[in-house]
């Protein structure tokens, strides 16, 4: 754009190349609008694409010290003149980029500038880099018949220097324009403060186990997933650590004075909920003591505590505690948990998985990676063996014509039905597997899995057999249809 289509171009905006600021009227209102722009105190001020220096002479009559830069050199020669004994210096040059060395300014002012400029984030990002800290870009735009930069547009682009931007319309203040107008006009004050860091609430959550049971409250009157089960919670206040708040929230929620030495990290999963901001959450076991039973100590919140198994909880709770308590099972340590902005706030068990676990640090050497069972019939195989894994708290996992898999921690078992298989049926009394053992958390979980055992295909080893007691651990072995054995080993 040449200097000449520059100057017709800026001049559209108005009536006259003096942004009407010839007229006492309009001179006053804009001289109010700018004593609530600019700073009380003294300030310096650099004024681009400063035209004949109206809006610079009003400034220096606030008692700021103005440098006014146009390409015009046309206008520079008025300015000069109309701002003569201001002490205002009025310089030739591009207003993109102002020839003003290394000086460093309190506001940088442009009137109907930056809709004009060629790349405007190079030029906002250079004028930042003249601004002190603190200071301040008052940028004065609209939309003129269709042609200039909206607010929001402009307001995008300074979203990368700053937060803090002051949207103040103009278009339906008469006075600044000497007429009646119906276009978009406004201001935008933005502060030389960068972005701030990214933060996130911190949630502390008790898994208060009694047993294999859980105990859950039914969440009443707060105004976020009211009716559904979540484990007592809350958030950590300013100064508390993790664990003072996770012990304030239980006293207060569940009246269970819990000490320091009882808390145990169980997981952490940082989650967003539908709609929300992301929040890390960290989750806590304890124990219960029959000596200090809970109660529902804020009744105006919750409406019941209960216990559940934490093998079988039910489907209306928190989907992002849910999650939570199914990667506890697993023994995963970390989890992120992202919903959708669409996703429901309740746990939806058809609904599509939101959970990504985070592989923990350390030796891998050594360690199991998967076992892969071949299973003459994987639909029989997917019933029978999802049913115990997923007692045993695996989760699902892969997925293919052929096979499924099940994973806990970095650990999986899979089942297929490869098209290779020699033979329909397993005999562990041949070389090759004779069984798999898992740990179970104690002899209750035990005998409630042995119970619930055959209704899913696994039927004791010895008929009517009960768990059984050895070198300190109580046993029991399970025989599925196919043949395979699984020991469950409990403390």
């Amino acid at each position: 754009m040449t200097t000449t289509d520059w100057d017709a171009a800026a001049e559209s905006f108005d009536d006259e190349p003096d942004h009407g600021l010839l007229d006492p009227v309009v001179r006053s209102a804009w001289a109010r609008r700018m004593e609530t722009w600019l700073p009380a105190a003294r300030s310096a001020v650099l004024d681009l694409g400063c035209g004949t220096g109206s809006l610079s002479l009003l400034v220096a009559g606030q008692g700021h010290r103005v440098t006014a830069v146009d390409r015009s050199p046309r206008m520079v020669e008025q300015a000069r003149a109309k701002l003569a004994g201001t002490g205002t210096e009025v310089l030739v040059g591009d207003a993109g980029h102002p020839p003003v060395g290394k000086q460093r300014f309190d506001v940088i002012l442009a009137r109907h500038v930056v809709w004009l400029l060629p790349d405007p984030e190079a030029v906002l990002r250079h004028w930042f880099s003249l601004l002190r800290p603190g200071g301040r870009l008052v940028l004065i735009e609209g939309v003129w018949n269709g042609t200039g930069l909206s607010a929001a547009r402009l307001t995008e682009l300074l979203a990368a220097h700053t937060e803090r931007v002051h949207h103040e319309p103009l278009s339906g203040d008469p006075l600044l324009w000497g007429k009646e107008v119906d276009d978009e006009r406004y201001a935008l004050v933005a502060r030389a403060e960068p972005p701030r860091r990214h933060r996130e609430v911190v949630d502390v959550h008790l898994i208060l186990r009694r047993g294999p049971d859980v105990l859950l409250a039914r969440r009443d009157g707060t105004g976020y997933a009211d009716g559904l089960l979540h484990a007592p919670s809350g958030h950590a206040e300013d100064g508390e650590d993790v664990r003072e708040a996770m012990i304030r929230e239980a006293a207060e929620e569940i009246g269970v004075e819990l000490d320091p030495d009882e808390l145990r990290v169980a997981l952490v999963m940082q989650h967003r909920g539908p709609g929300g901001n992301p929040r890390m959450g960290w989750f806590f076991e304890a124990d219960h003591d029959p000596s200090r039973p809970p109660r529902n100590a804020e009744p105006d919140k919750c409406s019941e505590l209960a216990w559940f198994p934490l093998d079988a909880l039910p489907d209306d709770m928190v989907a992002y505690c849910r999650a939570a308590l199914d990667g506890y099972r697993a023994q995963e340590r970390f989890l992120i948990h992202w919903h959708e902005d669409g996703d429901p706030v309740a746990h939806a068990p058809s609904g599509p998985r939101r959970v990504v676990p985070l592989p923990v640090a350390g030796p891998r050497t050594g360690r199991v990676h998967h076992i892969e069972l071949w299973v003459p019939d994987l639909a029989q195989a997917e019933a029978e063996w999802g049913w115990l894994l997923g007692e045993l708290g695996h989760v699902p996992y892969q997925h293919w014509a052929h096979g499924r898999s099940w994973r806990r921690g970095d650990t999986y078992v899979v089942a297929e039905r490869s098209p290779d298989l020699t033979d329909t049926t397993h005999d562990r009394l041949r070389p090759g597997l004779n069984h798999l053992a898992f740990h179970v958390e104690d002899r209750a979980t035990l005998d409630a899995l042995v119970a619930r055992a055959p209704a899913h295909g696994w039927r004791p080893l010895v008929p009517g057999a009960r768990p059984q007691e050895s070198s300190g651990h109580h046993t029991a072995c399970l025989e599925n249809t196919a043949g395979y054995e699984v020991e469950l080993v409990a403390p």
